[in-house]
Parts: C-alpha cells; sequence; structure tokens
C-alpha cells in the first residue's frame, strides 16, 4: 500500500492527488461518502451501483405461473 500525503486546508478542505481520482475513476461533482471509523475515515464513492430503469432489470428473475398484473396484487 502507498502512502499518500495531502493537507487540510484553512476552509477544511483536502485535495485528493489526480492519481487516487483517475484510480477511483472519481470525477469533479463526484459524491463521496466519508465514514467515521474511530482513529481515521474511509472515504467511498456514494454511487454503489450504476442507475438502472425497470427496463434493465425486468424479467431477470424465472417466474413460473401465470402472468400478475398491478390490480391483482
Amino acid at each position: 500500500m502507498e502512502i499518500i500525503t495531502t493537507q487540510v486546508s484553512d476552509h477544511g478542505q483536502i485535495v485528493l492527488p489526480e492519481e487516487i481520482l483517475r484510480a477511483h475513476k472519481w470525477d469533479v461533482g463526484q459524491e463521496l461518502i466519508i465514514l467515521n471509523i474511530g482513529r481515521g475515515i474511509v472515504l467511498t464513492s456514494k454511487a454503489l451501483f450504476k442507475p438502472t430503469t425497470l427496463d434493465d432489470v425486468a424479467g431477470c428473475l424465472k417466474y413460473s405461473g401465470k402472468a400478475k398484473t398491478l390490480e391483482g396484487v
């Protein structure tokens, strides 16, 4: 594991080195989650999964039987 350092600005901000941004494919505006774990923090991206629509996932689970409608639920 490579150790990379940065500093906190007088506005409480940190700059992430470009190599870290590239490695995680983070662009300007990327939302991040900060987990406080006591002796430090964990920084991870907010979007864990790419956005999907019903059309993207409809039919991915097998179902045998009569088709159901919203009215029949």
